[in-house]
């Protein structure tokens, strides 16, 4: 952050004065607690709210550590814990992403589902069990979460080419892989940040959208285009926007939706199913907080082989149950994904398997749209 750039506390303070412009404090009524006071509390309780909204995450020291801001398994994105030589406990960044940094407040609006200031403020509080009064739907700022992140995923994602005929269709082909769709797009050069420096690596980017259709974010996957895999580098996939209930998605919506964790393992189930509807979260955290469009009614959860994969589907399995009556298909790859298993057997095996655990249904999506 350069001199002149506005600190985290410098845009509240804006955005507080802009909603006291609206006839609100920047904490609602008189009693309320000060948004300075809120992200105190927030740090004193910085382990628990981590453990909280990051449980990939681990303990290291003084700092708990993610790959980014979507939660994910990493040790990127640094928050720190407690108050030591100066610098306080809560404050956050991300090496791989120096403009990602900020407090749990800032943090908030890239873990939930708080679409404004006011918003975040009341996510904290209730967090902190302090009284809230702000209704969710208030938004005098027109200030959105994660805005800058959601700009550079844009922005990022109107750099791609399309995919035809890219190193990412050479990738996804070369993983058996036959279903592909304009939410991925190739650039030849995205910048990939270490502790070892920044360098420009190939990548198949993914758009990342809500229910609405509306960009949120984009997940990067760094290529080894000589050899039309991943590429050997320190976490390979990282996500630049909001990830919290939102996915990757393939299809036309309808009342029938797949949903998985990682873009191989959905597309391995939509190249046996081609008219299938699809959504890949990409993490097994972000799959158990997907928000499940009310459109849907038959739910098909794209589980992998291992304890991460079985939880996040039991919780979202939950979710969409106490939400409405669903039919609800839980299905399980023999080995680590349905990409291994389409990469050990055969798509028509798969397709052959489905359509005899959910029934003769399941072949309606089978023919080419």
């Amino acid at each position: 952050m350069t001199a002149s750039e506005p600190t985290s506390e410098t845009k509240r303070a804006k955005a507080a004065q802009d909603m006291r412009g609206h006839g609100q404090s920047a904490g609602g009524s008189n009693d309320m607690h000060s948004v300075s006071e809120i992200a105190d509390r927030l740090a004193a309780n910085a382990e628990a709210f981590c453990r909280q909204y990051l449980p990939e995450g681990r303990r290291v020291g003084n700092f708990w550590q993610v790959a980014d801001t979507t939660g994910a398994k990493g040790h990127s994105l640094n928050i720190r814990l407690h108050s030591a030589y100066g610098r306080k406990a809560g404050k956050w960044s991300d090496y791989a992403n120096p403009e990602d940094h900020g407090d749990l407040i800032d943090l908030i609006r890239h873990v939930t589902t708080a679409k404004s200031l006011p918003e975040a403020l009341e996510e904290a509080r209730s967090f902190l069990r302090l009284p809230t009064t702000i209704a969710a739907s208030s938004s005098p700022t027109g200030h959105e979460p994660s805005t800058s992140g959601r700009i550079r995923a844009g922005r990022l994602f109107e750099l791609g080419r399309p995919m035809a005929a890219t190193p990412v269709e050479a990738y996804l082909r070369n993983r058996a892989i036959t279903r592909f769709g304009p939410a991925l797009r190739y650039h030849p050069g995205v910048y990939y940040r270490s502790s070892s420096g920044t360098e420009q690596i190939p990548a198949m980017l993914a758009r990342i959208t809500d229910n609405a259709g509306e960009l949120t974010g984009v997940n990067r996957t760094f290529l080894d285009i000589e050899r039309h895999c991943v590429a050997d580098i320190v976490e390979p996939k990282r996500v630049i926007g909001n990830l919290h209930g939102n996915a990757v998605r393939f299809g036309t919506p309808g009342p029938v939706l797949a949903v998985g964790e990682g873009i191989e393992s959905v597309l391995s189930i939509g190249s046996a199913f081609p008219r299938l509807p699809l959504a890949a979260c990409l993490t097994s955290t972000h799959l158990s907080l997907f928000d499940v469009p009310e459109t849907v009614s038959e739910l098909w959860i794209i589980k992998d082989n291992d304890e991460a994969g079985e939880t996040a589907a039991r919780l979202l399995n939950e979710r969409a149950q106490a939400n409405k009556a669903l039919i609800i298909h839980e299905l399980d790859p023999v080995l680590g994904d349905f990409n291994d298993d389409i990469r050990q057997w055969s798509v028509q095996s798969l397709r052959d398997r489905f359509i005899g655990q959910i029934g003769e249904s399941a072949a309606r999506f089978v023919l080419a749209a």
